[in-house]
């Protein structure tokens, strides 16, 4: 009776959460912000587990991780599902919308309550001096220097298309992270930029928004973006979410921003506060001072997730690449495709590799990461490897046959002892390269010293961006000297 009451009791956390809910958002306060009002209204319902995937990235990878079924739902814009998403210029309301998403198993609805419009602004008293109002006014100032961010740059609700439609002059807008547009803007460094109607900096800054005076861009409203079959699957949750709708105003969406960008609070006390009507807390997310803020509760956990990302992935490296190497060096025919092929992967760019690879194997966190660094370190052990092994004078080679060894039996007792410290040396590369790299997990979910370099650029606090960033390259110098030291206990003193 005890034996079947102590199972009993280990079974029901599982019988009480059989349903998981994986909320996302992308990388920015707002997003993150209302992620976790999505995750713990749904915690608070009891019907389903709610994990929250903060941070992923911008909105390809956080769509692509939507429709792999990588995460259940996220907080979207209209503007932005019906001209980057659905491609399409025409004004479409929900039920519209939600005709044509259905094709990818997908619905938006919940609408939040506010409109969080793209627009351009640059510092208020140069736009007074020059006499700058509107959009159009931009264009009688050719020498304006424009920093617009990444994403802004490439959409098609974006850049190109308010270029087009207010024939701007400006040929190549510097591209920066919307986070450090701010500062570039108060530094004079740039001096208009691309922001977003509800950000708590606009104020802060003393920026101008330029009127949209030919209306060129849509209505953001902010609303749930899901897969079809979460109001089915959990009744009760989408019931509550439901009673979101229409509960933020843009000066609430504000405010709550400020409570994360200007006073250094996490998103999930300021999404606590809102839902339970009551201020919020003041205390920071981090506390003041450098080492507080290195050393905060989640180092020692970011840092077992950042091992575990470079370990994992050079380990499977290794088991590849070494026998790459071996068979470019004894066959001449497979050694340029071989190279070449791994050579190219090097040139991918980290982001986008990471958003197909989403897709290609329908979810986010550690597995991407891991495919990603593991495909990233194959060049400089493949190289090093093959150029060992055909280094070897032909006079050892001869040797070894005059011997009558097998091919098996000189590989392992004459070449690879002869080309291993160029293959240690490989793999010790490959080390440090996993380090740097592995800081793009944040991206995706999967941890790491990235986590705090993301919500650094986010929020410009550079004592956070520095505590991921020291780490990181402390982390990479101590790889270093750990196969340094390795190699002398490897590499035969011989060959030292």
């Amino acid at each position: 009776m005890t034996k079947a009451l102590a199972v009993l009791l280990l079974l029901l956390p599982s019988a009480l959460y059989a349903q998981t809910l994986t909320v996302g958002s992308k990388r920015f306060a707002e997003s993150r912000i209302l992620g976790e009002i999505v995750t713990q209204t749904t915690t608070a319902v009891g019907e389903a587990h709610a994990d929250h995937k903060s941070g992923l990235g911008n909105t390809g990878i956080v769509f692509a991780a939507l429709q792999s079924g990588s995460i259940d739902v996220y907080p979207e814009y209209t503007g932005t599902i019906t001209q980057e998403l659905l491609k399409t210029k025409e004004t479409l309301d929900l039920p519209a919308m939600n005709n044509r998403l259905a094709a990818l198993g997908l619905a938006a609805g919940v609408p939040l309550g506010f409109n969080d419009t793209y627009a351009l602004a640059m510092r208020d008293d140069q736009a007074q001096k020059l006499g700058i109002r509107t959009l159009s006014d931009l264009a009688k100032h050719p020498e304006l220097k424009l920093g617009l961010s990444q994403e802004f740059l490439k959409r098609a609700d974006g850049w190109p298309g308010v270029k087009a439609a207010y024939s701007l002059p400006f040929e190549s807008p510097q591209g920066l992270d919307h986070g450090l547009a701010y500062e570039a803007i108060a530094g004079g460094q740039i001096e208009v930029t691309d922001i977003y109607s509800t950000d708590s900096k606009i104020a802060k800054y003393k920026l101008r928004v330029l009127t949209d005076d030919k209306h060129y861009f849509p209505a953001y409203d902010a609303v749930l973006l899901y897969r079809k079959d979460v109001p089915t699957r959990l009744p009760r949750t989408w019931a509550a979410l439901q009673k979101l709708s229409g509960r933020i105003t843009a000066l609430q969406m504000i405010a709550l921003n400020a409570r994360v960008e200007l006073q250094g609070m996490t998103p999930p006390v300021v999404a606590a506060g809102f839902l339970s009507g009551k201020t919020a807390p003041t205390e920071a997310a981090y506390p003041p001072g450098f080492w507080a803020t290195l050393f905060a509760k989640d180092f020692w956990p970011e840092t077992r997730q950042h091992l575990f990302l470079v370990f994992v992935s050079l380990a499977l490296s290794i088991l590849v690449a070494v026998p790459l190497g071996i068979w470019a060096a004894r066959t001449p025919a497979a050694a340029q495709p071989i190279l070449s092929i791994t050579g190219l992967i090097q040139t991918i760019p980290s982001l986008a590799l990471l958003a197909f690879l989403i897709p290609l194997l329908h979810r986010i966190g550690p597995l991407p990461a891991i495919v990603a660094l593991f495909l990233y370190s194959l060049l400089p052990i493949v190289r090093n490897t093959y150029t060992g092994l055909t280094d070897i004078s032909p006079s050892l080679r001869e040797s070894a046959l005059a011997l009558g060894l097998p091919p098996l039996a000189r590989l392992r007792l004459i070449e690879l002892p002869l080309a291993a410290r160029a293959i240690f040396a490989g793999i010790k590369t490959a080390a440090v390269i996993n380090v740097g790299t592995a800081t793009i997990a944040a991206f995706i979910g999967a941890g790491g010293y990235g986590n705090r370099i993301s919500q650094g650029l986010e929020n410009n606090n550079d004592l956070l961006l520095l505590s991921g960033a020291i780490p990181a390259a402390a982390l990479a110098l101590l790889v270093q000297w750990g196969f340094d030291l390795l190699d002398k206990a490897v590499v035969p003193k011989g060959l030292r």
